[in-house]
């Protein structure tokens, strides 16, 4: 419809001091205006007060024009009448922009009186669309198009290629995933495998059984644990099997077990998984079959991931949820070296004050709660569970004697909610989870210490 091209042209403006001299005068006229006819004159010091600044700046001027001369300390005039060539030469730019004599124009922007500027204008006329009327093109071949045939009148706005499009949304990551993905930093950076925990579902051997604990435990009831319902059983279970019932009904290594008839039906029974202890069971006891051949050497794994208890969902409970364990095994380790550990684990996060309770697990002798002092809360909060695993694990699992593992864990949703500000472990997990939430929220940087401390074992007396 319009057809323009753009023009771009210097032109040469007046600076402040060369507006002034176009409405007064170059400063070299004005020194010469004010000296008197004749022999009278004027003193320098009359002629400051008299011109100001321009006394100064004209004199020189006015000398090399030969316009005045110094008699004694007077200033007198040496010609009766001059031309302010500066003054026409800069209402000259001033009126055209621009002076035909180029060293005319070298010379003002030298003295600072003009300077050159680029203009861009724009020359426009009508196209051969010209239309006083502004028809609206079409963006889009709809189907009412095809149908009526109407396309094949329609104007079709043409196709901008270049056109930056609007920005593709990408995924965003949970907040769950982002503190999973500090804490898995650093594990790694502490020499830490990662333990496959991939199945949720899992036989009651490796949940419970394996893991020392009695096949009368509370937490075997439907009020505690997922049953699955089809297959409700596992196939067959691994030949450590046993082992394990004979640890849990005539004990050993110093325990003397349960003294319960253990049934291989009940340990068949397939839950979703209640901790993710229960892969490190099935881990130690593969490694255990896997290095038999084999000199022992030290091992540091850890997990990360959803596990389920059938609990009443509240503000801070959920059926499900994820918990990060890890594991040390070794031969001189002791639970100094689990203090010690704990405290480089945590220090890492920025969390260094930290106190120990003795407390009991099935499957650990002796077990520590961690606590953590919380500056908001003004009181000691728990943030984990640890301790030494006991030999009636162990050992049926094909551990070499002499062997110690620890074990800790924490949850996952604790720190994020933490990390996060929120209150509601609903508004984390779950059917009422704010996507925008999950969007606006920043990466997760935990606070950790600036060094690295390595890992050293404390060998203390028990």
């Amino acid at each position: 419809m319009v057809e323009f091209s753009a023009i771009e042209k210097d032109e040469w403006v007046l600076t402040p001091e060369g507006t002034e001299i176009a409405k007064l005068g170059s400063h070299e006229a004005r020194v010469f205006d004010a000296i008197p006819e004749g022999s009278e004159g004027i003193s320098i010091s009359d002629l400051a007060a008299k011109l100001g600044p321009s006394a100064k700046i004209g004199q020189g001027k006015a000398f090399q024009n030969k316009w005045v001369s110094k008699q004694g300390d007077k200033l007198v005039r040496m010609v009766p009448s001059i031309t302010d060539t500066t003054k026409i030469q800069i209402l000259e730019i001033q009126k055209n922009k621009t002076h035909e004599d180029p060293s005319v124009l070298k010379d003002l922007k030298r003295r600072k009186l003009i300077d050159k500027v680029k203009v861009l204008s724009y020359s426009a006329k009508k196209g051969v669309n010209f239309s006083t009327v502004i028809e609206k093109q079409e963006t889009d071949l709809t189907v009412e198009m095809l149908q009526s045939g109407s396309w094949k009148t329609e104007k079709f706005k043409e196709y901008n290629f270049d056109a930056a499009g609007l920005p593709t949304k990408g995924g965003y990551l949970h907040p769950l995933l982002k503190v999973r993905e500090e804490f898995q930093q650093i594990f790694f950076d502490m020499g830490f495998e990662e333990m496959p925990t991939y199945h949720y579902v899992d036989s009651s051997f490796w949940n419970f059984d394996a893991l020392f604990i009695p096949q009368q435990h509370p937490a075997r009831d439907l009020q505690d644990t997922f049953f699955i319902k089809d297959p409700a059983k596992a196939e067959e279970l691994p030949e450590c099997y046993k082992a394990v019932q004979k640890i849990h009904e005539s004990g050993g290594f110093g325990s003397i077990g349960y003294r319960h008839k253990w049934s291989y039906e009940e340990a068949q029974k397939l839950v979703l998984r209640t901790h993710t202890t229960a892969v490190t069971g099935y881990v130690l006891y593969h490694l255990a079959q896997k290095l038999k051949p084999n000199p022992f050497k030290p091992i540091k794994m850890f997990s990360i991931d959803r596990v389920f208890r059938n609990e009443s969902v509240d503000a801070t409970h959920l059926a499900e949820f994820h918990q990060v364990e890890g594991i040390i095994a070794d031969k001189d380790i002791n639970l100094g070296s689990l203090i010690s550990f704990m405290d480089t684990f945590f220090g890492k996060m920025g969390i260094k004050n930290l106190q120990f309770k003795p407390t009991y697990n099935p499957y650990t002798e002796p077990s520590m709660e961690i606590f953590s002092w919380h500056e908001g809360f003004g009181k000691w909060v728990e943030i984990g569970n640890s301790g030494l695993f006991r030999p009636e694990l162990l050992r049926p699992l094909g551990v070499d004697p002499g062997v110690r593992v620890m074990g800790f864990g924490l949850s996952l949703e604790r720190p994020t909610m933490i990390k996060y500000g929120i209150d509601n472990i609903r508004a984390l997990v779950g059917h009422k989870v704010d996507l925008n939430m999950v969007e606006r929220n920043p990466m997760c940087r935990l606070e950790k210490e600036s060094s690295s401390r390595a890992f050293q074992h404390d060998f203390v007396e028990d």
